[in-house]
């Protein structure tokens, strides 16, 4: 059914699932007191491009896995913004709520605020929109999108890796273990990662989970895939809130490597999970 002769009451309730999914993989950011200073303090830049890369993602996530796979690109683009655009509505409306922003604040102070919780929970709120409802009207439908191929891994790795890892990334706790992480446990840190994608993607029985028949090499490449999106995503959140500025290279490879074991349990998990 197109998006022109969707019902009000269909719309109404996409909505409504949008915005649970988008609170559910959200809270922890709400309630983050590090994530709100980011907002306060994040320059226009960087609060630019959060928003481009949160749309690129919603785009690749709605292209390859959130839409019908015969929707097109004028579809894709116009579900795309209408996410991002209830996303600023909810992540607005919950900081008001418990009092994060006040029409007493400066504008450049709610804007930053808004937009970085936001971020999160536009792509919750595409996820919960494909993924909470009753299930696909047609058998063809629920694995239209299974072979979507190397851009459609990485677009489910990294958004599964920015839902796990933006909860925890801003936290002090990724630069204390950091500093007091050793090579071997950082060695050890980055084979934990790597075997529980494993056991997530060919031993959980999860949906999806073990359907690779191409042999080692195809297991090496899955895993190496996911990795590495768990390890740039890594990066990425980390520099957004402001964790490797003023440090040496081998202590924001330390929080790389640290913060990808939950960032790439993400990857695989979530690359499972929300197709």
């Amino acid at each position: 059914m197109s998006r022109k002769t969707r019902k009000t009451s269909e719309t109404l309730k996409e909505y409504g699932r949008g915005t649970v999914g988008g609170l559910l993989f959200s809270l922890p950011l709400l309630y983050t007191m590090e994530v709100w200073w980011t907002g306060f303090i994040a320059s226009p830049e960087k609060l630019l491009a959060l928003i481009v890369f949160t749309f690129l993602l919603l785009l690749g996530y709605n292209r390859h896995s959130g839409m019908r796979e015969d929707a097109s690109l004028k579809e894709v683009f116009q579900e795309s913004v209408e996410e991002i655009t209830l996303a600023f509505i909810v992540a607005f409306l919950f900081l008001l709520l418990i009092n994060k922003i006040g029409f007493t604040m400066s504008y450049r102070e709610i804007a930053g605020k808004v937009i970085v919780e936001s971020m999160i929970v536009a792509i919750g709120f595409s996820i919960g929109t494909a993924q909470l409802g009753q299930g696909k009207k047609e058998t063809g439908e629920e694995n239209a999108k299974d072979d979507g191929g190397l851009v459609q891994m990485i677009v489910l790795c990294i958004c599964g890796a920015v839902l796990v890892s933006s909860s925890v990334a801003p936290t002090e706790e990724i630069l204390r273990i950091a500093m007091v992480s050793e090579p071997s446990h950082l060695l050890v840190m980055v084979l934990t990662s790597i075997l529980i994608s494993g056991i997530v993607l060919f031993f959980s029985d999860f949906r999806g989970s073990g359907k690779f028949e191409g042999g080692i090499k195809e297991i090496i490449f899955h895993l190496v895939v996911s990795y590495l999106c768990a390890l740039l995503v890594s990066a990425l959140v980390l520099w957004f809130f402001g964790r490797i500025s003023g440090y040496g290279f081998s202590f924001v490879l330390a929080e790389v490597i640290v913060l990808a074991v939950p960032a790439s349990l993400g990857a695989s998990a979530g690359r499972l999970l929300i197709t």
